[in-house]
């Protein structure tokens, strides 16, 4: 019986690393695709006025943020995104396994790590096509790791909100009001 239950556990979390490779690949191959398509200044509007795709190439970190890192900032940036991997599979694989709402948002954490991991260490850049947009406001241009990384990051952030209440729920009610003496 216990061999059948750590069994499942162990198939349910290769499901989820295979979720996980799923969106890495599909980010991969939207970035080829968009280097073959968008490098050379094309542009494709898929919502007008909203949502477009536009190439860009990202030496920094999220939205564009230090850009002048140079090889430093390359190899730098890429053994903290090593490290966040590991970080992730580690709670990844103590989280227990009735937690879904965790392991889904450490297999997306895990893809988009994945995802600008690999154009980090294999161009020196990160390969971003994706811009929403309202007029004049534009969002940072993205990718579908940084989707990934922020889908998972809003799964855990609402992990914690939920539990919270749980916790809040579970603990036990005062007695009476703090300093009164209800003996008397």
């Amino acid at each position: 019986m216990m061999v059948a239950l750590k069994t499942r556990s162990i198939a349910w979390r290769v499901a989820y690393l295979f979720t996980a490779l799923g969106i890495y690949l599909v980010d991969q191959m939207s970035k080829a695709w968009a280097v073959r398509v968008l490098r050379f200044g094309e542009e494709r509007i898929v919502v007008p006025g909203l949502f477009k795709f536009s190439y860009a190439e990202n030496t920094g970190i999220a939205f564009g943020q230090f850009q002048e890192g140079g090889a430093f900032g390359r190899w730098f940036l890429a053994a903290l995104a090593a490290l966040a991997a590991v970080g992730v599979l580690v709670y990844f694989f103590r989280t227990p396994r009735i937690d879904d709402r965790v392991l889904s948002a450490c297999a997306l954490l895990l893809a988009g790590i994945a995802g600008n991991f690999t154009d980090r260490v294999r161009l020196g850049h990160v390969i971003d096509f994706m811009l929403l947009h309202a007029n004049s406001y534009h969002w940072p241009v993205f990718n579908v790791a940084d989707a990934a990384i922020c889908a998972g990051a809003l799964l855990l952030a609402l992990d914690l909100v939920l539990e919270g209440r749980k916790a809040e729920g579970r603990r036990p009610k005062a007695e009476g009001r703090a300093g009164t003496n209800s003996s008397s």
